[in-house]
């Protein structure tokens, strides 16, 4: 599927306190300097901060669910091929989660041809014929809870930019996040949507239509015929004449991350199963993995990256996963009604 750029309105309805970091929320030391941070207006330094505070609020409201089982925190550093570093939180083992990762990166360096062949082959335009640097910011986040009754997380928010030699700046903003179940509660697929819709609908009223059939299309198990999960959003090439519009967008879905999941967990992390339920959500952790390993763009781009840092590539992934032989549901079974909505996606919102 290609890409096209996608025009963002000028931002509406944000508040100059609601901008306002609290650096107290973060896990550690920012990868840039913190005075350079507060100081400056590039729009990299911008989403570091962005991406530190949301990481800190996720990652402290998790602890609080959990209890006593607290989040590993790993601050790397690169001084190789690639420059920069990034944090990465991991919680393990925990009594309601059995992984959460919530990763930061902050980083640039030289742009490998091959993945400039990838970009444009998704419908960029970079010149394949020079050297270019490229600097980047995101942040990345699994939830596998341990419940099967609670359906697995993820989102992720970045800043890309690529400096050509010979040519102008290009930049984009992408993103996303998507809600994998393994077993169906419509009223929480329809406040996972409801929380992102609202996100979407302060910056275009098309928004959120476009970018959760975008999700729908993107996080396809094209070898099993369904969806990865429920889906959520998805965009990409993200960028607009006004870089500041773009950014509020990401800024207002970054928020809605918590909201859209927390209760969801709240309602379900004591409900009791069985064998069965644990089966089942092993073999769709199995399907998960197959997607990731597979499809995932973001994925493939940091492993052909030199010097990545694969143990946070791959924190994404659940801690254990089953794959049975030729294993197909019931259709009238739990598990069936599940697959189902899988292969034929519902509009959420409107359920």
């Amino acid at each position: 599927m290609g890409t096209a750029m996608i025009v963002a309105k000028d931002p509406i309805g944000l508040d100059d306190e609601e901008m306002k970091i609290n650096i107290e929320e973060f896990m550690c030391q920012p990868i840039t300097d913190m005075n350079t941070l507060e100081k400056s207006e590039e729009m990299m330094h911008k989403m570091e901060l962005l991406c530190m505070q949301l990481q800190g609020q996720l990652c402290q409201e998790l602890e609080r669910i959990e209890g006593t089982t607290k989040f590993r925190v790993d601050r790397w550093l690169k001084c190789e091929q690639i420059q920069g570093g990034g944090v990465t939180c991991i919680m393990e083992d925990g009594a309601v989660f059995e992984r959460a990762g919530v990763n930061i990166s902050v980083v640039g360096g030289k742009l490998r041809s091959e993945a400039v062949r990838a970009m444009n082959s998704q419908g960029r335009e970079l010149p394949e014929d020079e050297e270019m640097e490229f600097r980047a910011v995101g942040i990345s986040s699994v939830i596998h809870p341990r419940n099967p009754m609670v359906p697995t997380k993820h989102f992720n928010f970045r800043y890309f930019e690529v400096i050509p030699e010979l040519s102008e700046r290009q930049w984009w903003f992408g993103g996303g996040a998507d809600l994998t179940p393994y077993y169906l509660d419509e009223k929480d697929v329809k406040h996972f949507h409801c929380s992102y819709k609202a996100a979407c609908d302060l910056h275009g009223p098309s928004y959120y239509r476009r970018f959760k059939k975008w999700c729908d299309d993107y996080f396809f198990i094209k070898h099993r015929c369904m969806g990865r999960g429920v889906g959520g959003i998805f965009f990409d090439d993200f960028k607009s004449k006004n870089i500041d519009a773009c950014f509020n967008f990401v800024k207002s879905c970054s928020k809605a991350v918590i909201p859209s999941y927390i209760p969801i967990v709240n309602k379900h992390k004591n409900d009791g199963y069985g064998l069965r339920e644990r089966e089942w959500q092993l073999t769709r952790r199995g399907h998960y993995t197959e997607f990731n390993l597979l499809y995932d763009r973001g994925t493939k781009f940091g492993f052909s990256t030199p010097g990545a840092r694969h143990e946070s590539i791959l924190m994404s992934l659940p801690p254990r996963a089953a794959w049975h032989y030729c294993h197909n549901p019931e259709p009238s079974s739990k598990e069936g009604q599940l697959v189902e909505v899988l292969r034929n996606p519902k509009d959420w919102a409107s359920v």
